[in-house]
């Protein structure tokens, strides 16, 4: 995902509107309902280049105008709502969409050019020999039919020229042949291909995440409160100073130094809250080169959100 954001000067406070449902009254002994955190609409300008679609999202958490290109939703421009600001955000929207036009259309270029590469990974496209990427290598696809009485389809790694290897280092260093995924469908398993997949990947995730946190807190000093494993689609982790950690199940896909990167980078978020000097002392003191896998995520972020990913709607 890449973002752009703009400062705003005070202006005239606006309050989110009421739909045209809502009740006009409240109900004795509730509370009223409080207002969504964020909406969403689709909208469309008319740009140099021709008509540019792009959602807008009213956000009582945003403080400023941003826009950013996420790789599947296109362009995103969110502005705060409810506060100071408002609407000041929304009278600047088309002027900063017309004059970053150009960085617009280079960044939806360059990620459809991404998506394009990545064909076959989607959650339309499993079929028998489809590629995935897992832990930074790709892998083939192979489809067997599992035993009579088994409920639920399994997946195992190996190798095509060898027999499969339901370890998790499966895969046998030495041997010629392909990299695999063997998934062995159960008749009676009545969920999709790329459910039963992301269901084996987020396993993965979550064994790799608690194995790089068992590595490094203990030196960091730190003890995580609660870890969740996600889908986020614009973050790879996240720390809150309760000390809860989450981060996105689609790291495992990536080479394990890139996940343990995060994992490190969200850990340290446990002392050092922002991103000062302090804080990236702390992360190179633990991995020297996290700068070089901060990097590969950025550039393989498409990639890594296009795997499993419902294919998008024809036009």
């Amino acid at each position: 995902m890449t973002a752009l954001d703009r400062p705003l000067r005070n202006g005239t406070s606006t309050l989110p509107r009421t739909g045209a449902g809502a009740r006009s009254g409240l109900r004795l002994g509730r509370r009223p309902a409080s207002p969504p955190m964020a909406t969403e609409s689709t909208e469309q300008i008319d740009l140099v280049d021709g008509p540019l679609g792009y959602t807008l999202r009213r956000s009582r958490r945003a403080r400023r105008l941003r826009i950013s290109v996420d790789p599947r939703r296109g362009v995103v421009v969110t502005i705060p709502a409810g506060r100071l600001g408002a609407r000041e955000a929304a009278a600047h929207v088309e002027p900063f969409l017309r004059e970053r036009e150009p960085w617009l259309r280079g960044h939806l270029a360059r990620h459809a050019r991404e998506r394009g590469a990545t064909v076959g990974a989607g959650a339309e496209s499993l079929v028998e020999g489809a590629r995935v990427p897992y832990r930074g290598l790709d892998h083939r696809l192979r489809l067997e039919r599992a035993g009579s009485g088994v409920r639920r389809s399994s997946i195992l790694v190996g190798w095509s020229a060898g027999e499969a290897d339901g370890s998790e280092g499966g895969l046998r260093t030495g041997d010629p042949g392909i990299r695999e995924l063997v998934i062995r469908v159960a008749s009676a398993d009545r969920r999709p291909l790329a459910r039963v997949l992301e269901a084996w990947f987020r396993e993965r995730a979550a064994d790799a995440i608690e194995t790089a946190i068992d590595s490094h807190a203990p030196s960091l000093g730190v003890r995580p409160a609660h870890v969740a494993v996600r889908d986020a689609r614009t973050r790879w982790g996240s720390a809150a100073r309760t000390g809860r950690l989450a981060f996105s199940w689609r790291l495992v896909l990536a080479p394990p130094e890139a996940l343990e990167t995060v994992v490190v980078h969200e850990l340290a978020h446990l002392r050092v809250f922002g991103h000062g000097p302090a804080f990236w002392a702390l992360v190179g003191s633990r991995l020297p080169d996290h700068r070089t896998w901060r990097r590969w995520l950025r550039q393989h972020s498409v990639e890594l959100h296009a795997t499993l990913a419902p294919e998008p709607a024809a036009a």
